[in-house]
Parts: structure tokens; sequence; C-alpha cells
């Protein structure tokens, strides 16, 4: 049997930690345009954690935050961009595609077209995770906020995705989405989003024993000027989406007058954040640097 020192075990322990920080650790230093104040979300994590520049055709397209314990992103934040052109909109010919990073960290740093029979999905989600269960794919970043026809494929890309009720995202969720892009006709400046999924507790829930499922939908928006004087300041609110009909509703409340198992709770950021905290069981969670407020 092999023989150690302390100072030699602590050497490997230590060589080991550090290999797995640098694989896992948070960099989004290539497109840190995506969020307020080039400044990602403090105090979310949740395991093998890898910043993902979200590459196609040769350009950063949005950012998301993945964890390939959980087989799901964290959240997605991007830029509101209406299209200049209202016959630019969700493409019909919906083409699925992975990110070869995180199945090799040598892998191409751009999303590919699915291959479910020749790519290994150890560390992320594939179509077949979804196949015959009762979720849907629900985007973080949807192509309804994104400008180009390019954007708006780059949106459909598995890491985008979480398993979502369709109760939840072809109903109160979508209508949140749809509030956004009213919201930014009265923003001047940028409007960043940042969305995200709150994961079951005290357990996890997994789609096929494998995707982590959100109990809620979380997202957030600040817009840095608006047309018309809000109250001073640079705006911002968040909102909270059930994503399961038996979630207490003490957390979101069930609207019963459209849907009668989902809903959308409109909040503040800070009562989103503290939500987010004791949700994720961490110290702090900040969303946006100085609350999305002007230096």
């Amino acid at each position: 049997m092999l023989q150690f020192s302390k100072g030699a075990l602590l050497f490997l322990l230590t060589c080991s930690f550090d290999t797995i920080s640098a694989r896992t650790g948070t960099d989004f230093s290539e497109c840190l345009g995506f969020f307020y104040q080039k400044s990602p979300p403090q105090g979310i994590q949740g395991g093998e954690d890898r910043s993902i520049c979200q590459q196609y055709k040769n350009k950063y397209r949005f950012a998301t935050l993945y964890s390939r314990v959980f087989h799901a992103p964290l959240y997605s934040a991007y830029k509101v961009i209406l299209p200049k052109d209202e016959k630019i909109a969700r493409p019909d010919d919906e083409v699925w595609m992975y990110e070869p990073q995180l199945t090799d960290e040598k892998g191409e740093p751009e999303m590919k077209p699915i291959q479910d029979d020749k790519v290994d999905y150890d560390f992320q989600a594939s179509l077949k995770d979804y196949k015959g269960s009762i979720y849907t794919k629900g985007h973080l970043a949807p192509s309804l906020h994104q400008e180009t026809k390019e954007d708006k494929e780059a949106t459909f890309t598995l890491t985008n995705m979480v398993p979502q009720r369709g109760g939840s995202n072809n109903g109160p969720w979508v209508e949140w989405e749809k509030e956004i892009v009213m919201i930014k006709k009265d923003c001047e400046g940028d409007m960043f989003v940042i969305t995200g999924g709150l994961p079951f507790k005290p357990e996890r829930k997994a789609m096929n024993e494998k995707v982590s499922v959100p109990e809620y939908m979380w997202s957030a928006y600040c817009c840095t000027a608006f047309k018309t004087d809000l109250n001073g300041g640079f705006p911002t609110h968040a909102a909270l989406g059930r994503n399961d009909p038996n979630s207490d509703i003490n957390i979101v409340p069930k609207d019963h007058t459209k849907y009668p198992d989902y809903a959308v709770r409109k909040l503040t950021l800070k009562d989103l954040e503290v939500i987010l905290k004791e949700r994720l069981n961490t110290e702090q969670v900040t969303l946006f640097k100085e609350d999305c407020k002007a230096n």
C-alpha cells in the first residue's frame, strides 16, 4: 500500500481542489456585456457550474450559468433588443442544439445541432430526456426578446432550457415574457434580463432521473433609462412563476380567474433576492450591481 506524508497528502488534496475549481469556475469575461455594469449575479451556484458565452454563427448571443451536476441551466442573462422588422418571428423550423464544451473541455466554443447518436450527454440534457415526459422545453432567454433571426435561433439550445410544465410555459409565464416586450418599448436605455429556475426543496426533482426540474421560474429586469419618469432612478422589477400545481401558495398565490393551477407573482428585486437566498441556502444573492441604479 502506498504511504503518504501529511504534507504530500495535503499537496494532493490542494491540487485536486484547484483542478476542480479551475474547471468549474465562473468566468464570463468574453461576454460581460450581457450583464448590467458588466457584473454577473452573485450568490447563485449549483455544482460544477460552467459559464457559457452562448456562441452561434461566430457571435455571442447571451450568457448562461450551467450546472453539469443538475444537467440544467441555473440562469440565462441577455439584453432585450426587439426586431426592427416585425416579420422576424420565432423560427418555424426549430433546430435544437447542444454545447460541445460541456461534453469535451477542448470542444468547440460554438453550439452545435443535436446528434443523439454521436454525442455523449453525460453532463447536459438531451432531447431523449424530454421525450415522453410531462415537461416542455422552457426557454430562459426566449426568442421573443431577441432581435435578429440568428439571435432567435440561438435560443434553441438545450443549455438554455429547463423542464417546464406546459400550463406554465404556455400560460402565465409567456404573458410575463410579453409584458417584458411592452416594458422595453418604454425603455430608452439598455434592458438587461436574468431568468432562472428554483429547485424543489428539501429534495430535488429530476426529469428522467437526470435533469433538475425547477419548482418556480424566476426573472428580473433592469432598464437603464425610461421615456417617462417612474419615480426617478433606474427602474427594475421581478417575477416568480409557479411550475408545479401543488407548490406553496404563500410563495406564488394561484390566480383562479384565468389559470387554475399556475400563476406569476410580480415582486420587487429585493423580495426576489430574499427568496433566492433562502431557497438556494446562500449568504446573499445580488442580481444587478447596485440594485440597477446609476453610479
